[in-house]
């Protein structure tokens, strides 16, 4: 099954054939902050929202990469995206699905060689889900720096975990999406380009840029590292997200200025998805879904065309969208005075697990 392509835009009278063609940009959902959903019912919701498409992580509650049937089974979901008229990418962040005791592992990067052909063959696992489902492309990230192995280490492993699964893509047709993670050893586009000339720049290589993490860590604005990033981009996730800090917010309630972002993604000539990330709200997943679509609309409208603003722009934008939002509950009335029993000074809270407000110190996805 080939992925499905958009249809071009058409170029005014006189512009050269050559040049890059602008694109309706096409939004979806990841299935990452739908986590409490029946796969079937998330894609049903996504396009029933409007939404154009889905960012699948394979997990154990969601297209299980490890248990039987995973042929039988894609079949099944290429038909539900198609019945549902929704592109799809495959996204490999899922937290325990290797290994139930270690967030995100094994990596690419482990000591052991077993440990690190268990990650790669999940993504060629994920490499021919993705054939099978029509995908635009396989995301994944190197993982963090083990302890006591040295940067020049982690990176022969990584180029070599890779190979195999580069190998896949190019049979399949499908770029591999490597994303920069804060707190991974590939943790900026200046990593992306040091992997990709590493392993001699392979066709199938390509980027993920999450627009948060460009905001919370890379020394270009967000819009900047969409234009810097533009030749290798294959996939795009989307979430709002403050300087120098690992968490992934709603749209709005951050710092970034999405209509440039949205336009530099357009005049980029970019024909994936744009998918919004929000892992740790899937409490709330139906309802950030619902939220998020209509504010990346508003903001593609709100685009300039030459994908800039100007200070003051963005402001005003921000308070214009803070005061949109519905406002909270009222406030509940006091409660009553505690028994004697239970008042006194309130017992001291245990400081959160790493990674728990933000991922920064585990250095991996939330």
């Amino acid at each position: 099954m080939s992925a499905r392509q958009p249809s071009s835009a058409v170029l005014p009278e006189g512009v050269p054939e050559n040049t890059a063609r602008p694109h309706a940009l096409r939004f979806g959902y990841g299935t990452n902050g739908l986590a409490d959903l029946r796969l079937d019912d998330a894609l049903t919701l996504l396009a029933d929202l409007g939404y154009d498409g889905v960012g699948l992580t394979l997990d154990h509650m969601h297209l299980d990469p490890l248990a039987p049937d995973l042929a039988t089974r894609t079949r099944r979901v290429a038909q539900r995206l198609d019945a549902l008229g929704l592109d799809v990418t495959v996204e490999t962040g899922a937290r325990y699905v290797l290994d139930p005791r270690r967030k995100h592992g094994p990596s690419l990067l482990d000591p052991d060689p077993a440990d690190r052909a268990r990650r790669a063959d999940l993504l060629v696992r994920a490499v021919r889900v993705a054939g099978d489902l029509g995908a635009h492309a396989v995301h994944c990230f190197s993982g963090t720096l083990p302890p006591g192995t040295d940067r020049d280490t982690a990176w022969k492993r990584l180029a070599q975990a890779l190979t195999p699964v580069l190998e896949a893509a190019a049979t399949a047709g499908i770029p591999l999406a490597v994303e920069p993670e804060p707190g991974h050893l590939l943790a900026t586009l200046a990593d992306f380009h040091h992997l990709r000339l590493l392993l001699g720049d392979p066709e199938p290589l390509g980027l993920t840029l999450d627009i948060g993490h460009c905001q919370c860590l890379e020394p270009l604005v967000p819009a900047d590292c969409v234009r810097a990033a533009a030749p290798w981009l294959r996939h795009v996730q989307i979430e709002d997200m403050r300087r120098g800090v690992h968490e992934h917010l709603p749209l709005g309630d951050g710092e970034i200025d999405f209509p440039p972002v949205l336009a530099a993604l357009r005049a980029a000539g970019y024909q994936g998805l744009t998918v919004v990330e929000l892992p740790r709200h899937s409490h709330a997943g139906p309802r950030q879904a619902e939220l998020s679509l209509p504010f990346l609309h508003r903001a593609a409208t709100a685009a300039p065309s030459d994908g800039r603003t100007t200070a003051p722009e963005a402001v005003a934008r921000r308070v214009e969208h803070q005061a949109s939002r519905p406002t909270h509950r009222p406030p509940l009335p006091p409660l009553p005075p505690l028994p004697p029993l239970l008042s006194g000074s309130a017992p001291t809270l245990s400081p959160a697990p790493p990674g728990e407000s933000s991922a920064t110190q585990e250095g991996s996805t939330p």
